[in-house]
């Protein structure tokens, strides 16, 4: 079931999330048709009103096949000095685009929905997207990165 995807500013996208305890998978099957449906590339829990530490990230459905992940109580263990900064988008802030820098690797750890206990290397676009949903489960979001006054510029293109 699609869901609505909530807004900046609303209050609960700066919240930090709590660890999933229980079975999430409609919610994740529903993060995913709500990310498709966007269309975007990854979609954290927080988005749609839920604060628990999950988010859903496929970042090359749109250039092919679909392949989602989902990352349940992800942690990032390591991120590479090396940084890159680029453009960003985020369904909750709709028309918005900042420069934000991220790394361009990180070692990340998770479960997904069989409860299996996963651990990997994400370069590139996905390391970039991985820990841009990461952000949202700490309650950050892409405005958060900017300067104050490129922040004013941003809010006010809302």
């Amino acid at each position: 079931m699609e869901r609505a995807i909530l807004r900046w500013p609303d209050p609960r996208l700066a919240m930090r999330c709590v660890p999933v305890t229980g079975d999430v998978s409609a919610l994740a099957a529903d993060m995913l048709e709500t990310m498709y449906a966007a269309p975007g590339r990854g979609l954290a829990a927080p988005q749609v009103g839920e604060l628990l530490r999950l988010f859903v990230m496929d970042v090359t459905w749109k250039e092919g096949r679909r392949d989602p992940q989902v990352f349940i109580n992800p942690e990032i263990l390591w991120r590479s000095e090396t940084r890159k900064r680029g453009p960003e988008g985020c369904l909750s802030i709709p028309g918005v685009t900042a420069e934000v820098e991220r790394s361009v690797e990180l070692r990340m750890r998770w479960v997904d929905l069989s409860g299996t206990p996963r651990e990997e290397t994400l370069t590139g676009f996905a390391a970039i997207c991985a820990q841009h949903e990461h952000d949202h489960l700490e309650g950050i979001v892409t405005l958060d990165h900017l300067s104050p006054e490129a922040r004013v510029l941003a809010e006010a293109r809302l």
